[in-house]
């Protein structure tokens, strides 16, 4: 347990908290636990315990991957939705904090503003646990390393891109994990979308002790140049309204992920994305602003997405591990 433990007591906020000597530990535990649970070896360390998820924003992935993994490490869990809870509306998150943490032993928190989750940390006196807030989502990037280190044997070193909009959680996510983790990591969107100048300075100060590089690029075909990983997300962000669209694809459909970019990296290239993908119109957002718009597909073609190099399948599956890593890290 204390091999384990190594974070215990600690929150999981942000990317920016963690050095890369931790970082790296959560991705080889997480390896771990993917091994164990494979080879059907139970791995109930923390049976006894109870874990409470908030979510003011639903999910699929990162739901389930918090469920099933507490459930391997023995825990309870508690969903608590928007509807399901009294926070921010009747009670304050300074106050929920504090009844949660005299009733569970971990809180999850799945949501808005970074600030939010912050509060709830400073007031819980157990482990707080950030699901995805609007500008950061740290467990999406470990389970994005994992599979790097999978495909690769290495996270050091590799170049990845993100295309599309890098103003929010992901791009800035993976922006601060790569200058962690020294990897050359290339925002390649039109400059009014591209990562705030505060975070980008602070991502190439930690870049040049990791021996990683932070750039800023607006042509999709230099910057994919030798790149190891292509990486996207939706164009319109999860609570954003559908007035948004317009200008989103007026302005990103030259990021789209298609087979020339992917034919224009390195060799060895691989597609991901943290999902769901707009990458048919076999969803109902899909089909809606597929006819509004006259497309078929948005930020990735679905050639692309189904092709052999696409890993976003074995990606969303390491949600569970990694997550599970985080969880038994800090309890």
């Amino acid at each position: 347990m204390k091999n384990l433990s190594f974070l215990k007591g600690k929150d999981f906020l942000k990317l920016l908290d963690l050095t890369p000597t931790q970082i790296e530990k959560l991705i080889f535990l997480a390896a771990d636990f993917k091994k164990k649970k494979k080879a059907g070896k139970r791995h109930e360390y923390f049976k006894g315990k109870n874990i409470a998820l908030i979510f003011e924003k639903t999910s699929t992935r990162t739901r389930c991957s918090f469920e099933v993994a507490a459930r391997d490490l023995g825990m309870g869990v508690t969903y608590l939705d928007s509807q399901g809870s009294q926070i921010g509306k009747k009670e304050s998150i300074a106050d929920t904090a504090r009844v949660l943490s005299g009733i569970y032993d971990g809180i999850e928190y799945r949501g808005f503003g970074q600030n939010l989750v912050e509060e709830l940390a400073t007031y819980a006196s157990v482990p707080v646990w950030n699901g995805l807030t609007n500008e950061f989502h740290p467990t999406q990037i470990l389970a994005d390393f994992l599979t790097i280190h999978e495909r690769f044997g290495k996270i050091k070193g590799i170049k990845l891109v993100y295309m599309g909009d890098a103003r929010y959680n992901m791009g800035n996510s993976l922006m601060v994990g790569a200058a962690k983790m020294g990897m050359d990591f290339v925002a390649c969107a039109p400059k009014k979308y591209q990562p705030a100048e505060d975070l980008v300075k602070t991502c190439k100060e930690i870049a040049a002790q990791t021996g990683g590089s932070i750039t800023l690029e607006a042509d999709p075909m230099v910057a994919v140049k030798d790149a190891n990983v292509i990486y996207t997300d939706v164009w319109v962000s999860m609570g954003e309204p559908v007035s948004v669209w317009e200008e989103r694809i007026s302005e990103l459909s030259p990021y789209q992920v298609n087979k020339a970019l992917m034919d224009a990296a390195a060799e060895n290239v691989v597609f991901m994305h943290c999902l769901p993908a707009f990458h048919d119109m076999k969803t109902t957002v899909g089909k809606e602003m597929g006819e509004k718009f006259n497309r078929t597909e948005m930020e990735v073609t679905d050639e692309v997405f189904e092709s052999e190099k696409s890993i976003v399948f074995q990606e969303a599956e390491n949600r569970m591990h990694t997550i599970k890593a985080v969880m038994a890290a800090t309890l």
